[in-house]
């Protein structure tokens, strides 16, 4: 099949590598030049395991290409997907500015009962839009579906080709048999493949988001009481988790949830909610609690040196919002960062993957680091914010004798709080009482 994806960034660049991976042939299309010039050079321009060398492959076989071109890329094709960002707005709301110019640009170009399929997370009734912005250019017959996508950064090409579900949102049976058509390679261990109303297909995605953004607030709070009064939130976890209307997914506590998707996500339907007179008072205490536990760390910091942090030198360990990406939107570590910056604290930090895009956002005010053991010499603490698998297990004696001090605050509870104490360590996790450190 001829497929056109609009939008070359992580859901367009994976979705489409993917399908040309299963035998289709598969236009790229974007605005921006460059990005464009960089994956015709063989480079990607996200970090996801595992996609740079599917690109390649599927590139050299003449399956994928990429242009900035609509008319090359639309004229011949029977499906194209609109994969364009979709950001909030002043008031939290999605901005769909890039959904509609990518709608008006394709409409010349498009042959007759071509599918145009949303997949970028798009408020409910937005393919609706789509339809009408497209037949204000084009009188050529066209059909319209939905199709969100489920992708974890990190883990998307196996997301991808190993569903959970597929969905899709139709009026036209007839685009759904071409979706069923592109989709069967990886629904043959029976998953399903959920043909819903348009409406259904649009709410499915909001509804999904929200309902684990919800499950990690809600850890977060408990942990947040469990150490108030003396409670372990690990051993608390455990007890809820084997309740098997409850279950062990996005039950771990931290310093709450970033990316792309979950802030976005929680925001945009709590706007669309109020929009049609609902008050959605859970999404946005979600969205509160959310931010009010970005700034666990530096409180706990704060606190353990008596409101001064002038002058002290800080690790932070894991800057992109969750491991196997690069992905800085919405991170914890951003917040915990600047906020030691304010107290003036001096920062330094380490992340496997992501240090080139916090270059771009805090320049030289802190200090980079190529090795998480670099970053702790002359440290006076160390701050976990990301569970990156290289931290898992580190040689706690040699990070001992690189220290000022042996103090770590886990973000993650990577470490059992029992044997750090045995080892001479400071150790406070997220919902867990710090014991007193052997001497």
């Amino acid at each position: 099949m001829k497929i056109t994806m609009i939008g070359t960034g992580y859901v367009g660049l994976v979705t489409g590598t993917c399908f040309a991976e299963s035998g289709n042939d598969v236009t790229c299309l974007d605005i921006d030049q460059r990005k464009v010039d960089l994956l015709n050079s063989g480079g990607v321009p996200i970090y996801e395991p595992g996609l740079e060398e599917l690109v390649k492959r599927n590139a050299a076989a003449g399956r994928l290409t990429f242009t900035t071109s609509y008319e090359n890329a639309i004229s011949s094709a029977e499906c194209i997907f609109i994969c364009v960002g979709t950001p909030q707005d002043e008031s939290g709301a999605a901005d769909l500015k890039y959904v509609q110019s990518a709608a008006e640009h394709m409409a010349p170009f498009l042959r007759k009962s071509a599918v145009v399929v949303c997949k970028s997370t798009v408020p409910v009734g937005t393919n609706r839009r789509v339809a009408g912005w497209i037949k204000a250019k084009t009188n050529t017959p066209f059909r319209i579906a939905s199709n969100p996508e489920f992708l974890k950064e990190g883990a998307a090409i196996d997301d991808f080709t190993k569903p959970d579900r597929v969905v899709v949102g139709v009026d036209d049976p007839g685009a759904a048999e071409v979706l069923m058509e592109l989709y069967k390679p990886f629904l043959r261990t029976e998953k399903p493949f959920l043909s819903v109303c348009i409406e259904s297909a649009e709410m499915i995605k909001y509804a999904a988001n929200c309902m684990l953004a919800t499950k990690i607030s809600f850890i977060n709070e408990m942990a947040n009481i469990c150490e108030c009064v003396g409670a372990d939130i690990n051993e608390v976890r455990k007890g809820i988790g084997h309740d098997s209307r409850i279950g062990f997914s996005f039950l771990f506590p931290g310093v709450g949830y970033g990316g792309s998707c979950f802030p976005k996500d929680v925001r945009a339907l709590a706007a669309l909610a109020s929009e049609h007179g609902v008050a959605a008072g859970i999404l946005r205490t979600v969205d509160e609690t959310n931010n009010l536990q970005k700034h666990v760390l530096f409180r706990k910091l704060s606190d353990y040196f008596e409101g001064d942090l002038s002058g002290r030198t800080i690790a932070v360990w894991g800057l992109s919002f969750k491991p196997r990406t690069d992905d800085i939107r919405e991170a914890p570590s951003l917040v915990l960062i600047k906020s030691l910056l304010d107290a003036g604290a001096n920062v330094k930090i380490h992340d496997p993957v992501a240090l080139n895009n916090v270059k771009k956002e805090l320049g030289d005010r802190v200090i980079y680091c190529d090795h998480h053991y670099d970053a702790c010499d002359g440290a006076d603490a160390i701050a976990i914010v990301t569970e990156w698998n290289e931290f898992r297990n580190p040689d706690f004696d040699y990070i001992k004798l690189k220290m000022k001090a042996p103090v770590i605050f886990d973000g993650r509870n990577l470490y059992d709080r029992t044997k750090m104490a045995a080892r001479g360590f400071y150790y406070s996790g997220i919902g867990l009482s710090a014991l007193p450190v052997h001497d």
